[in-house]
């Protein structure tokens, strides 16, 4: 007997299911894959290689934490900065493999979040997701911020004027009105974007070549004033200081995960996916602690202010002359603003997966004719813009590092989860020496946490609660998983 269905006749209704089942309901990575193929509302449109998507987590990666955090870090670690480096390079690098590994099985575009939802359950991905939020859409503020100071700085080398502090400043800061310069950059990332991700990926490789350009510039003319007594003593606050810069100094490592949100629009996600990000985190390692050896030994530990003109003040120094400075403040603006756009666009698309998932509203997995969430773009922008204009963002900017330490713990837990529950998946890449090399991911992202400051935690803490009450009130009935039998859980 064939059943008639009638004409606004009311929805199945859910299965039901205890609190605990839905707070553990798994979705399967071949139904993670297969949406990425074609998912509701269409797909994301696959233009990206191997060169596009390296562009893409150096460009996100490079920017302002070689610009301005390491002006932080000097004071706290000394000509001992250099290991600092390392030791955050080392944190990233474990979770660069695990994502390397997970990458190559899950072309997603929700990186982390789709990882954690198919090996730890919706909880877990939802706190993981919401980490992501705090993580891209804050530093993306703070990032543009920063390019705000950077025009400033520019104009004053040229012309000796500034802006005025009621166009660069918060409410409230020194005579601040609004920080325009902070909210134009979000505005142009924002107009690239809608033109197009294959546009937006060429734009960005042009950028990452120019910053790459200025940071071998700055080594060529600072290493010709390197001097042995400059690296002495080495560790002048101890290793405690080193730890503590190597916490802030992990800010300069964000972004290098960026590659793996482009996992439906890349052309061969299973391949391109982990050489990018193994490639990019190899080149911009290298790159920080050539030019943290080369900073500390042309300049003595002890001039460098918390300042983001700290380098710039070098090439001065070095060269006797501003020229240099100049033009490494031209390239400072151009990698910053490649850093807004990769970072805004890593948003867009962890919002797009959730949005597909039913944790937050269907707006943001909206596709427009060409295969581009355009009205995602548009409110994240927005609102990113606002932020970055008018708030004043202190140690919330801080908690970027707390959140992805967290999202990178998670990512770890994830390789080794997936080992254990599907030893049969395909990986194209795999991590070596696991699960002892995720274990010590998870112990050295757990130890750069500890490191922090109490603000920072309780930062972390109050956004971890507004998350769990957004998921609780909102989320977790309007998920997609919800009235899909338990067979569509692994």
């Amino acid at each position: 007997m064939v059943e008639e269905k009638t004409v606004g006749a009311p929805a199945p209704a859910a299965p039901q299911r205890t609190v605990k089942q839905r707070l553990t309901r798994r979705k399967p990575v071949e139904r993670l894959t297969e949406e990425a193929g074609h998912g509701e509302g269409g797909s994301l449109r696959r233009t990206m290689g191997l060169a596009q998507l390296t562009m893409i987590s150096i460009g996100a990666t490079l920017g302002t934490g070689i610009f301005v955090v390491l002006g932080e870090a000097v004071p706290v670690a000394g000509p001992a900065v250099v290991l600092s480096f390392v030791i955050a390079g080392i944190t990233a690098l474990f979770s660069a493999l695990a994502y390397a590994e997970l990458a190559g099985m899950i072309p997603a575009s929700g990186s982390a979040y789709s990882y954690s939802y198919a090996t730890m359950g919706e909880l877990v991905a939802w706190v993981c997701g919401w980490c992501l939020m705090l993580t891209y859409g804050v530093s993306v503020a703070a990032v543009a911020v920063g390019w705000g100071e950077y025009i400033n700085e520019l104009l004053r080398l040229v012309t000796g004027a500034s802006l005025p502090a009621a166009l660069t400043q918060p409410p409230g800061a020194d005579g601040g009105i609004v920080n325009a310069p902070a909210a134009v950059v979000v505005v142009l990332a924002m107009v690239a974007l809608i033109g197009g991700v294959r546009e937006s990926a060429w734009l960005n490789g042009a950028m990452v070549v120019v910053k790459v350009a200025v940071m071998v510039m700055f080594v060529a003319i600072a290493a010709t004033a390197v001097r042995d007594g400059n690296f002495a003593p080495f560790m002048p606050l101890g290793m405690a200081g080193v730890s503590a810069a190597g916490a802030t100094l992990f800010f300069s490592y964000i972004g290098f995960d960026a590659a793996s949100t482009a996992g439906e629009e890349a052309k061969d996600p299973q391949r391109d996916l982990p050489r990018a990000i193994m490639l990019s985190l190899i080149i911009v390692t290298a790159i920080y602690c050539l030019v943290a050896f080369v900073a500390v030994g042309a300049m003595p530990w002890t001039d460098f202010q918390d300042t983001e003109a700290s380098l710039a003040h070098i090439l001065t120094v070095v060269t006797g002359t501003p020229i240099w400075s100049v033009v490494f403040a031209v390239g400072a603006v151009i990698a910053i603003a490649s850093v807004v756009l990769v970072v805004l666009y890593g948003q867009t698309r962890i919002l797009f997966a959730m949005s597909r998932d039913g944790l937050i509203p269907k707006v943001f997995s909206k596709l427009d004719k060409r295969g581009n969430p355009t009205a995602n773009i548009l409110i994240l922008s927005a609102a990113i813009a606002v932020l970055a204009a008018v708030v004043p963002l202190g140690h919330l900017a801080d908690a970027t590092s707390i959140g992805t330490l967290f999202a990178f713990g998670l990512v770890n837990v994830a390789v080794i989860v997936l080992r254990k529950r599907r030893p049969d998946l395909r990986r194209r890449f795999t991590m070596p020496l696991a699960p002892l090399t995720p274990a010590l991911g998870v112990l050295s992202c757990a130890y750069l946490m500890l490191s922090m400051g109490v603000a920072t935690w309780v930062t972390f803490g109050v956004w971890m609660l507004v998350g769990l009450a957004v998921y609780f009130g909102y989320s977790m009935r309007r998920s997609t998983l919800e009235t899909e039998p338990e067979t569509a859980e692994v």
